[in-house]
């Protein structure tokens, strides 16, 4: 009996675990997106691993910015699943509220008018100006048309307008030797070295080089952010070209411009490096809206 013990324990131990029904899991990822759907549009629920800037490069907006319509004193500490304001206050709200054509004014006049586009006259009115006639084309009718007292007077008109038309119909001046204009934004390469990465690979392109080979701001703009808070990113500089688009230059050894600071196009704004890289390069990035784009369709051609 004594040596049955143990095998007895052993079966009343594994009955136990069996016993057990295992903890529920709770799908966190799953509840913060809806939790993010829910908020509306310019809003953002905070998701792990999650930073202020990397959500402010992700809308395409200054982090400064989001801290200050969030009321956030430290930029450094916001919670996993705070629902944070990513557009300015009212402007996502006031589009949404805005009539897509503005009421007419009670008691506002209206104008009718025949199907040839002349006023209708109602009862009592009467007609102060002359009805306009069309007349064939001739060089007398051209003439009378211009102020000219003869037909040969106006063939004069024709030849001295002839340049000005001509002037207004030609397309307007192609971009500059290494510049490349796209939706008002004048782009330029941010560094001279080999392409050794695409978007399809990195959201952006590397450019490799030597390190302190010097980076360039790839459009005028303003910095919106220089430090290295964006994990994978290392020594990165941010700038704000508009509303629309931003640029994004990483693994810097070396940054040479301050946040708020205004930079021109070509200016260096940092020496390449390899923070966070396993090799040296420029990784650089062209976001519209917040959203990586093709940076080959805005640089131009080499």
């Amino acid at each position: 009996m004594i040596k049955s013990l143990p095998f007895l324990f052993s079966l009343l131990l594994l009955a136990a675990c069996a016993s057990k029904t295992p903890a529920p899991v709770e799908d966190r990822s799953a509840s913060l997106k809806r939790s993010a759907a829910a908020a509306g549009p310019g809003y953002h629920t905070v998701q792990p691993r999650e930073t202020l800037y990397s959500i402010a490069l992700e809308y395409g907006q200054d982090y400064r910015d989001i801290a200050t319509w969030n009321n956030i004193a430290d930029p450094n500490r916001i919670m996993v699943g705070q629902v944070l304001r990513v557009q300015p206050p009212g402007g996502t709200e006031a589009a949404a509220a805005a009539p897509v054509v503005a009421p007419v004014a009670a008691g506002a006049p209206v104008e009718q008018r025949a199907l040839d586009g002349a006023p209708v006259l109602a009862a009592g009115d009467v007609k102060r100006e002359p009805r306009v006639s069309k007349q064939a084309y001739s060089d007398a009718a051209l003439a009378q048309a211009l102020g000219a007292s003869t037909p040969a007077r106006a063939a004069e008109a024709r030849q001295e307008a002839a340049p000005v038309a001509a002037a207004a119909a030609v397309s307007p001046a192609a971009d500059a030797p290494g510049e490349r204009r796209v939706d008002g934004v004048v782009w330029s390469w941010p560094a001279t070295g080999k392409i050794v990465g695409n978007f399809a690979q990195t959201k952006g392109v590397d450019i490799a080089g030597k390190a302190g080979d010097p980076v360039l701001a790839a459009a005028e703009g303003k910095v919106v952010y220089a430090g290295s808070g964006l994990r994978g990113y290392g020594q990165l500089v941010i700038v704000k070209h508009d509303a629309t688009y931003l640029s994004a230059y990483a693994h810097n050894q070396k940054i040479l411009v301050k946040e708020g600071q205004s930079v021109k196009r070509g200016q260096k704004i940092a020496e390449m490096g390899k923070t966070d890289s396993d090799s040296v390069k420029l990784h650089f990035e062209v976001r519209r809206q917040g959203k990586p784009v093709e940076p080959m369709d805005y640089l131009p051609g080499r």
